[in-house]
């Protein structure tokens, strides 16, 4: 229900590199770009964005992966783009599939890719 979101970054350059990186295992490319924005495509829409702003204020954002090994691609990917590890792969207390990891990236956004894992709910 939400059509796209943007996300304000302190150094374009260098984030656009970090999420070009960071987001390809989960399906994501570099599709557009005006000025100092950048739009991420998931083969289906523009949904994710990103601005250069003079003042960022760290927020949470989750991007849902289909499956574990996608969760896991994308920890491993964003720590080797530059993220700081907030939390590795793996299920969590908010309820029994909910399998997912979480990153700060170059912003201190905390970045999340998460995975229902509905085969594990009772």
């Amino acid at each position: 229900m939400i059509a796209h979101t943007t996300l304000p970054v302190s150094d374009y350059k260098k984030s656009k590199a970090f999420y070009t990186q960071a987001l390809a295992p989960l399906g994501y490319k570099n599709n557009m770009e005006f000025g100092e924005a950048a739009g991420f495509n998931d083969g289906k829409n523009t949904d994710f964005w990103i601005v250069y702003m003079n003042t960022v204020i760290p927020i949470h954002l989750a991007f849902e992966a289909n499956n574990q090994k996608e969760v896991e691609a994308f920890y491993h990917t964003a720590l080797a783009a530059g993220a700081t590890d907030n939390g590795s792969p793996g299920y969590r207390d908010y309820w029994a599939g909910y399998y997912a990891a979480f990153v700060y990236d170059l912003d201190g956004h905390n970045i999340e890719a998460v995975w229902y894992d509905y085969g594990k709910v009772n």
